[in-house]
């Protein structure tokens, strides 16, 4: 008597796989990022990250030829993306540049400091003079857009006559370092009982910064030329 032929899959099961393969990619950029904050990019082999993913080490290489290929997707999606999206932001903005200024530091927060992506500065902080490929590879990604970003919301402040004549690199350092600090902390001395209260709170430090910038950065109204439209 032949062999009876399996049974065939279930209806959704097709479908089911495919979710799944198209979820992949994600999956593995978050357990590579969860790993490289952990453990650092360096002590991090292939083989753990298949393993937090749930898949073999051959499917992570289907999506990433190298492990530092798989770092640089995790910065792209987790840090590129998120400046492209607040140069879109800043583009269609119709309000104050001060409220833009507080509405970028909050977005970006949410988006970076209260994920796990946060702990790509302190990645980068240690592992980046051991790898001068992603020294470049991060200037290019992030450092750059990002001042651009800044610089062009600082200057749009400047040209509707809110903000007086400020020099523009100093300025954005100024608003983006107590921001990566903020990142730093909480992946590092944040653990001290001492930086509780910031530690509880890290959307009032950052309204207070955004506050105290603003009051450097206005223009005086008895002799500012612009004016909002």
């Amino acid at each position: 008597m032949p062999p009876r032929p399996p049974a065939p899959p279930p209806a959704d099961a097709e479908p089911s796989r495919r979710r799944r393969k198209e979820a992949r990619p994600q999956e593995l950029l978050d357990a590579a990022l969860d790993l490289f904050v952990e453990k650092g990019f360096a002590a991090t082999k292939i083989d753990d990250v298949a393993a937090r993913a749930g898949v073999s080490k051959g499917t992570v290489y289907l999506y990433f030829p190298s492990k530092e290929e798989l770092l640089k997707a995790v910065i792209r999606h987790n840090l590129s993306l998120t400046i492209a999206q607040g140069g879109d932001m800043v583009a269609s903005f119709e309000g104050s540049t001060a409220e833009l200024m507080h509405l970028v530091a909050r977005t970006w927060w949410e988006r970076v400091g209260e994920t796990q992506a946060s702990g790509i500065f302190k990645l980068i902080i240690t592992e980046v003079r051991n790898f001068p490929d992603l020294a470049q590879f991060y200037e290019a990604e992030v450092i750059n857009p990002g001042l651009q970003l800044i610089t062009g919301l600082l200057q749009r402040g400047v040209d509707r006559g809110e903000f007086r004549p400020i020099e523009l690199l100093d300025t954005a350092h100024s608003f983006i370092f107590p921001m990566l600090m903020l990142s730093l902390h909480k992946h590092s001395i944040g653990a001290c009982p001492s930086s509780e209260a910031l530690a509880q709170d890290p959307r009032r430090f950052i309204a207070n910064h955004i506050g105290l910038m603003l009051r450097g950065l206005m223009a005086d109204p008895a002799t500012s030329t612009g004016s909002s439209p």
